[in-house]
């Protein structure tokens, strides 16, 4: 347990945070959405959004709602935030489902769940007819974020916000003077996994609101702060610290319009702040790269880089000067980024660092709320996961001759339990309150944590050595010209494993490194072969039974949850 940096307020619940920041940040922009003048942006105020918070949680209360489970799905948008906080800030429980599932996983997760109400946007109206025909759920009232008037038997939230208003202006304060329970089951979140082995995890409010305290304390935004919004929402990384968190501080949340339009959305909205996955990070260090070498700059940015690290010795930060290209290339502005999901390449996280971007890893779990560590604005040691924050306490279960053992988290932001499963909560919550992460990981002298892979997925040899894929995949992913491997232990006729790696390459970056005319084929056995010689040099920085002994190659992405995290029990069976 550590010290906070900044003195921040604690709040009860999320309707406390909600109540406290609205008054001081009452007449901020709360969200910010393009218009078809360039540079121009139409606002929606912290104090509008609180209104129609109020507004929709009103009428929910109204239509017989109290205190009922009401599940939200759909792509990132206002609406989503509106309904969000309508349900889990006086009317019941909130399921936020993942828009990425097939619909026998929705239909799936909405039976267990037994919701009875459902927001949803228009990409899901096909799957709630059918759900709404068959009568196979607990749904009463099916709620379209899109449509703009209520239409066969479906209700448009415009309308119900409005209706609401009414109410409200007329009275009827059964919602903004609703008692929250902070000790009780605010959220339900399914895991990521098949719907058969997917978890229900409850979270409270005192869960959320302690991450909240946690994350402010430590990472610093301020109300002129603008924030990408990318990572789905149902995501509690995503809920808690790219959604709850900015609008807590004031800022402004800006939409992303889609994975290729990340770069210009930065430019467009002047983007200040953002979380993504460590692939989405590595992925701009690979293209800036590229373009710079391009351009025959590479050697100009080295030299760049070592008076930039020679002058903060000195305590004189001209990053932003000295890069000033790359900056107007990637965010003038852009000046704080929060990686988790997975882990981060230390050469990529070195790079921004050195460019002048402020580059942060984290980890956390949706059982914890989700945030256990993070780097931040004083701590902070490349390759890490920088220290616990101030409300937890962490250990290493049966650490190794290495110090290295299953990281075990207590502390209020740990789930309450998996719902309706007491055998599965017994398995990852100790009598004491440990939680049982899964990961694998070391802490050194200083409190910083180093997670070293994931429980499940060690291939242990024969001669008792433990290897960790994620340590491989990511010297792997350092090669030009792959975008992502997945390493595995091929089991051989004596009981060992032949590790082995699974490449996705990136056909144009491999034409370029090899000085492949554009309009040439190359064959992915070359492919291959060039790969295989770049893996042996990698092979080479290891000991012998780290080797890397036999690779395929493919086009076709991994396959992985909405959060970018590979499927591994999934990709596995593309290959054994």
């Amino acid at each position: 347990m550590r010290d906070p940096i900044y003195k921040v307020e604690k709040y009860k619940d999320i309707k406390d945070m909600l109540k406290k920041t609205g008054e001081k940040y009452a007449d901020r922009p709360a969200y910010l959405f393009k218009t078809e003048e360039e540079g121009k942006f139409r606002e929606i105020s912290h104090k509008q959004f609180r209104d129609e918070v109020n507004y929709l949680g009103t009428k929910l209360i109204d239509m017989g709602l109290k205190d009922k489970r009401i599940a939200v799905i759909g792509e990132n948008c206002y609406e989503w935030g509106v309904s969000y906080l309508a349900v889990v800030t006086g009317t019941g429980i909130v399921v936020p489902l993942d828009k990425s599932l097939p619909e026998n996983e929705i239909t799936s997760l909405i039976k267990r769940s037994e919701v009875e109400a459902i927001f949803y946007t228009s990409k899901y109206d096909e799957i709630m007819n059918k759900i709404k025909q068959e009568g196979i759920s607990k749904i009463k009232f099916f709620i379209s974020m899109s449509n703009e008037e209520n239409k066969d038997d479906i209700y448009s939230i415009k309308v119900l916000k409005e209706e609401g208003k009414k109410l409200l202006e007329n009275g009827d304060n059964r919602f903004v003077e609703a008692k929250i329970d902070p000790n009780v089951m605010g959220i339900m979140l399914f895991t990521s996994g098949t719907t058969a082995a997917s978890k229900a995890v409850m979270l409270s409010h005192k869960n959320i609101v302690s991450n909240l305290y946690d994350i402010a304390s430590v990472i610093k935004l301020v109300p002129e702060d603008r924030m990408l919004s990318f990572l789905p929402l149902h995501h509690t990384f995503e809920s808690t610290v790219g959604f709850l968190y900015p609008i807590s501080s004031g800022c402004a949340i800006c939409f992303c319009e889609g994975i290729k339009h990340i770069g210009p959305n930065i430019k467009e909205y002047d983007i200040t702040a953002m979380i993504s996955v460590p692939a989405l990070f590595e992925g701009m260090f690979k293209q800036v790269k590229r373009t710079i070498q391009k351009q025959g700059k590479w050697e100009k940015v080295q030299k760049g880089l070592k008076i930039s690290r020679f002058l903060l010795k000195l305590g004189i930060d001209l990053r932003q000067k000295i890069f000033k290209e790359i900056h107007q290339a990637l965010g003038p502005n852009l000046r704080l980024l929060v990686a988790g999901g997975a882990a981060m390449d230390p050469e990529t996280e070195r790079y921004f660092n050195d460019l002048g971007f402020n580059l942060y890893q984290g980890y956390g779990l949706t059982e914890t709320s989700p945030v256990v560590a993070a780097e931040d604005d004083k701590y902070r040691k490349v390759g890490s996961i920088g220290k616990a924050f101030p409300s937890l306490e962490v250990k290493i279960e049966d650490p190794d001759e290495q110090g290295i053992g299953e990281l075990m988290v207590k502390g209020p932001t740990v789930m309450l339990g998996y719902y309706e499963n007491e055998e599965a909560t017994k398995e990852v919550i100790e009598k004491d309150g440990y939680f049982h992460t899964g990961d694998l990981a070391k802490i050194d002298k200083e409190g910083y944590i180093f997670i070293t892979g994931r429980k499940k997925f060690v291939i242990v040899l024969k001669n008792g050595k433990n290897i960790f894929p994620e340590e491989l995949e990511a010297l792997v992913n350092k090669i030009e010209g792959v975008k992502e491997s997945f390493v595995y232990g091929k089991p051989e006729p004596d009981g060992d494993y032949k590790i082995c790696a699974k490449i996705v390459y990136d056909k144009d970056a491999i034409k370029e490194k090899y000085n492949i005319e554009e309009n040439k084929e190359i064959t992915e056995e070359e492919i291959k072969e060039k790969l295989w010689n770049e893996v042996k040099k990698v092979n080479k920085q290891m000991p012998a039974y780290k080797y890397i002994r036999e690779i395929t190659v493919t086009e076709k992405e991994l396959i992985k949850t909405t959060t970018q995290k590979v499927k591994r029990f999934e990709e596995i069976k593309t290959v054994i």
